[in-house]
């Protein structure tokens, strides 16, 4: 029987499920607070430039074209892809840094020019990240995350340290130089919590990074968007924006319908790609399946400090993707998730594109994004925003020997407060619950609501967990538990 769904948000889930929903032959609509979609992956265009305002890495192309191949379509019909080369680079100090390759024989070279006998020990540490990428990606994700059942595979029972050691020790035991230890604990923190806390399994994140490579679509990720809204039409879905979703109505424990700007809107099935605790603060108190207590306990994913800036100049010994690990990496760990503060001496990420994407600046000038990850729930203040642009740009231009400050045209910020009021952020989080051990697979917030027929929810909080390819997956699998419950 064709259903009537209403899904609320538009981020990458919401429209990987609706584009689903729709093939099944439902009626599909989207309702989107905001004035444009995406959820966290929009764009900000100011004086020719171009920025992500969100995700800006596009890795595990395969998940992508499997989304797209769902359809019928490859990514090629919607967007062009270019493969970064390098990779990305590493700032340990002033013009210290190391460059990652975009392949893999060049990147154990590198390993084996810094730590004598670590190319080996590399390649045999990538030959166990592709096998728990093949079971992983290939398998486990691939599960809705309904019973622990999902877990006891042939592959994964034979793995049991996979789950019960954790990345940090692993890779210590290979590795003693630090440069080479922060760099392959690095592709973990897009899963949200410190390399220590985080399952040996998901080493796998080290295969999509040295294995698979990094890549960049023309005009930005929100070209990925677009591609995922225009086939949802192409589909049959309806799309609104500007609709901000002010309660799901359930009668005799069922959802049937939404208030929207207001107005009251029937549906046979409800869901929400919206953060899942605003999601069910739009439920009466007695439907909600998990308490204030419960989402206090969890371990979330960081938040963040954006900047987006226009620069009046190229900038040099930067490449499109440069992370700045030159101070303790432990410590601004501690104050993210043991004892949250603003740190004294930060980490930051800062992203160039365009030093790939022509599309991103006006000729001559340079688009440049800095993020630097924060505890969420912290005070965000115009003031503190200021004080941590300076830290990070005074640090740049000494790591990378140039002046940039007399070369910004404008900066636009974004922190907690916005992730907030965006996206009704759980304390402003950036990329949802992070995926520790206590956190995988089934032990993650239900796709399907326990107290509420027909209530669905989908994203970053539920399963498999953070991330732009699991975004698409759990999009997947929330549509198919939809069509298998109806």
């Amino acid at each position: 029987m064709n259903k009537d769904i209403k899904i609320i948000g538009s981020g990458f889930s919401a429209l990987a499920a609706s584009c689903y929903l729709a093939q099944q032959g439902n009626s599909v609509t989207i309702y989107e607070k905001n004035d444009t979609i995406g959820g966290r992956a929009r764009q900000l265009k100011k004086d020719g430039f171009t920025f992500d305002i969100g995700p800006t890495w596009y890795w595990m192309p395969d998940v992508f074209e499997r989304f797209f191949a769902d359809f019928g379509k490859k990514p090629s019909d919607y967007y062009e892809l270019i493969k970064l080369s390098p990779a990305y680079q590493v700032y340990f100090g002033e013009l210290d840094f190391v460059t990652i390759a975009d392949n893999l024989p060049e990147i154990i070279t590198t390993f084996e020019s810094i730590e004598k006998g670590s190319g080996a020990k590399l390649q045999a540490f990538m030959k166990e990240a592709q096998s728990n990428y093949d079971i992983a990606i290939k398998d486990l994700v691939y599960r809705p995350g309904v019973s622990p059942m999902e877990l006891v595979t042939v592959e994964t029972a034979l793995k049991v340290n996979q789950f019960f050691g954790n990345i940090s020790k692993d890779i210590r035991r290979r590795f003693t130089n630090k440069k080479l230890v922060q760099i392959l604990e690095f592709p973990v923190l897009f899963l949200g919590a410190k390399p220590s806390d985080t399952p040996s399994f998901y080493s796998f994140m080290n295969f999509a990074d040295f294995g698979l490579g990094t890549f960049h679509p023309k005009n930005g990720m929100y070209s990925v968007i677009l591609a995922m809204e225009k086939l949802a039409k192409e589909l049959g879905v309806t799309i609104h924006t500007n609709s901000n979703i002010e309660k799901i109505e359930v009668e005799n424990g069922k959802a049937v319908g939404i208030i929207v700007n207001g107005k009251y809107i029937t549906a046979d099935v409800v869901l929400s790609g919206a953060d899942y605790h605003h999601s069910e603060t739009l439920l009466d108190t007695k439907y909600r399946a998990y308490s204030e207590k419960y989402w206090d306990k969890k371990t979330f994913a960081p938040s963040s400090l954006l900047f987006y800036v226009g620069l009046d100049k190229k900038v040099e010994n930067v490449e499109h993707h440069s992370l700045f690990f030159d101070v303790d990496f432990d410590v601004h760990a501690q104050d993210i998730y043991d004892n949250p503060k603003w740190p004294d001496e930060p980490l930051f990420y800062a992203s160039f594109p365009s030093k790939t994407d022509a599309n991103s600046a006006p000729s001559g000038k340079e688009a440049a994004i800095f993020l630097i990850p924060l505890a969420p729930g912290l005070d965000d203040t115009t003031e503190l925003r200021e004080k941590y642009f300076d830290k990070i740009i005074t640090r740049l231009e000494k790591l990378t020997n140039q002046e940039i400050k007399n070369n910004i045209i404008f900066k636009e910020s974004f922190c907690v407060k916005d992730f907030i009021k965006d996206y009704n952020s759980y304390k402003g989080n950036a990329y949802g619950m992070a995926n520790t051990l206590l956190q995988t697979a089934f032990l993650r917030p239900k796709l399907k609501s326990k107290k509420v027929k027909s209530l669905y929810f989908t994203g970053q909080l539920t399963v498999p967990g953070p991330g732009v390819p699991p975004a698409l997956i759990s999009g997947k699998l929330v549509a198919d538990l939809i069509n298998k419950n109806w």
